[in-house]
């Protein structure tokens, strides 16, 4: 069964102040929201989010590679609520920045399920299995074509924003460790929603 359609319009994104906080309690929070994306002269496209992941540098030792990513650490210390695209294994992943200035912190999301514009998904990224649309980081950014001209854009729009969902009850949330890491393995700062099939078949660090 799908997920419900929430109201995609525009006014309704939420405010880059939602980011000016712990992006812990971002990326849980994320989970039910939709993923909007506005193709310039072209359709709407929407996901629901179904995993994320937290980076909060202060007191997360996985952020030792910054200092090893070009425009990372100014990026990622900048205002809340902005885009930042980071690459691995040369395909680059969507965060969103978090805290006040000055701190280098933010979420990743890297999984969700379609909710509007399928068929120009499958365009973007024609794919087999359905599954393979969107359920990974690297997936969901061909799929939605979520484009480097958004890099440093605020996430409120027009042109990619998110919207609330219907909430995801905390019965219904797994978290487990992050993704491809080696340092900060024993933080539990990876969000999914539980048996939902999009989730990422990536398996968490340590595993």
């Amino acid at each position: 069964m799908s997920a419900p359609l929430p109201d995609l319009d525009p006014a309704r994104a939420l405010d880059v102040s939602f980011f000016d906080r712990d992006p812990v309690e971002v990326a849980r929070e994320l989970l039910g929201m939709a993923l909007v994306r506005q193709l310039p002269g072209g359709p709407r496209l929407a996901a629901r989010i179904v995993e994320t992941e937290a980076y909060d540098c202060p007191r997360d030792p996985s952020c030792h590679v910054i200092a090893r990513l070009p425009g990372a650490a100014q990026a990622l210390g900048g205002a809340p609520g902005r885009i930042y695209f980071h690459a691995v294994y040369q395909h680059a992943l969507l965060n969103v920045v978090c805290r006040e200035s000055g701190v280098q912190a933010a979420i990743l999301i890297r999984a969700a399920e379609p909710l509007l514009g399928e068929d120009t998904m499958r365009e973007l990224r024609p794919v087999k299995r359905r599954l393979d649309l969107t359920n990974g980081p690297a997936k969901l950014m061909t799929a939605l074509s979520i484009t480097p001209d958004l890099n440093g854009q605020r996430a409120d729009g027009p042109e990619l924003y998110f919207v609330p969902g219907e909430p995801v009850p905390d019965a219904e949330v797994t978290t487990t460790p992050r993704i491809g890491l080696r340092l900060g393995t024993d933080l539990p700062w990876r969000f999914l929603v539980r048996g939902n099939p999009w989730v990422s078949p990536g398996r968490p660090a340590g595993a």
